[in-house]
């Protein structure tokens, strides 16, 4: 019987010709860094593959980072993206790319870009209801700006590392509202923030704001984020400025980037508006949706704690960059911005555990103890899924992240 290649995928397979997310890999009989296609359980050695078939691609996709590939621009994006899904459909090119296939559990995944600048928002309307009901018990759970513009702070884009880095429980002052004085040490409210990340590809001019409609001109692709926090360091730095020490520590991304065009099938309209939206930001005319239908799964050491539902998201990613821009700041390729906590309107669709644990109030219940928030030796996986093409399903990948005691 012949033995079947691992082009012959399970009907249905997340990760098929539909989807071909971009990641960096490399070996342990070559430590060389190259670009890698998923297809099903395995790696597709682009650039080796480009140069098998004399692709005019080879140049593009013989890197050792997107970088270049995302500075290309979008016709760049969508040829590659069409020679690749021919390579790998087309019975023709079978047995040239073969040989460039490598089982998934075989290689190793490094952070497929070089980050240039880093933007966290927070767009999530269920995420910060929770939060303002928490800290503002008295008070309205939104700010006023809120439903206005997209809220966010620039991060530290040194501290993005790729799914599977462990991460170094981070000290820092830190103040009870009944402690006399602050204090120094490890966080004891360690958390995470189930989001989303996108990652610019073509830059943009100074002083030339990038409108909604020009989104897809500038963003590459999307990936699952966990921008990992210190709740307790936080709350005390972060009036008036807003987060620093707090954020700054660590924020883990997949190591797979999913282009726009494989997500056609999930756009979906955000929620309806409560205000009528500046020009800037007014949505309602573009040519289509701008949010996404990705089906988010949390899980601590294995067993699922919630499922974020990232349709739900209040501001979209074409309106966070159209603010991020609007007043003439630049784009440069490799700058990744974050959506903020996704979080549902349900008990099990919060992001967070400072909200599935109301700021620890309600320890949640694990096989191996409850929990308020993270503890040494804790694992924490973000998984998720789109709508795909004809009633599939494109896997966005994974992240994970071990915490660790300090170093």
């Amino acid at each position: 019987m012949p033995q079947q290649s691992p082009l012959d995928l399970s009907e249905g397979d997340p990760f098929g010709p539909h989807n071909l997310p971009y990641g960096v890999f490399s070996t342990s009989a070559e430590d060389r860094r190259r670009i890698g296609v998923r297809i099903g359980g395995h790696v597709l050695d682009a650039g080796a593959a480009a140069a098998a078939l004399g692709s005019p691609y080879a140049g593009l996709l013989g890197q050792s980072s997107l970088n270049p590939l995302l500075a290309a621009g979008r016709t760049a994006w969508r040829d590659v993206r069409r020679a690749l899904t021919a390579w790998v459909t087309d019975p023709g090119h079978r047995a040239t790319v073969e040989p460039h296939l490598l089982p998934l559990d075989e290689v190793t995944l490094h952070l497929p870009y070089e980050v240039a600048d880093y933007v966290d928002f927070y767009a999530s309307e269920h995420h910060a209801t929770n939060v303002g009901r928490m800290f503002r018990p008295d008070g309205d759970a939104l700010t006023p700006n809120w439903k206005h513009l997209p809220i966010g702070y620039h991060g530290r884009s040194g501290t993005i590392v790729v799914s599977g880095t462990d991460v170094v429980r981070p000290s820092g002052q830190r103040k009870a509202p009944t402690d006399p004085a602050p204090v120094f040490g490890p966080s004891v409210k360690l958390d995470i923030e189930a989001e989303v990340g996108f990652v610019v590809g073509a830059p943009s001019e100074l002083g030339r704001p990038v409108p909604l409609a020009d989104f897809e001109d500038h963003v590459f692709g999307l990936f699952l984020l966990n921008d990992w926090s210190a709740r307790d360091i936080q709350a005390w730095e972060y009036v008036p400025l807003g987060p620093f020490l707090g954020k700054s520590f660590a924020t883990s991304v997949s190591a797979w980037v999913t282009p726009l065009e494989a997500l056609d099938a999930a756009r979906v309209a955000p929620p309806a508006r409560d205000f009528p939206l500046l020009p800037y930001l007014d949505d309602a005319e573009l040519d289509r949706p701008g949010g996404f239908d990705l089906h988010i799964t949390v899980s601590i050491n294995g067993q699922e704690v919630a499922r974020p539902p990232f349709a739900t998201m209040y501001w979209t990613a074409a309106q966070q960059l159209a603010h991020m821009t609007v007043n003439g700041a630049s784009l440069r390729t490799g700058d990744v911005y974050g959506s903020g906590t996704v979080s549902g309107p349900e008990t099990g669709q919060r992001g967070s555990l400072l909200e599935l644990t109301w700021n620890g109030r309600d320890a949640i219940e694990l096989a191996d103890g409850k929990r308020t928030f993270l503890e040494d030796g804790d694992t924490v996986t973000l998984t998720a899924w789109a709508p795909g093409p004809d009633g599939t399903r494109v896997g966005l990948g994974e992240v994970i992240g071990r915490i660790v005691g300090q170093r």
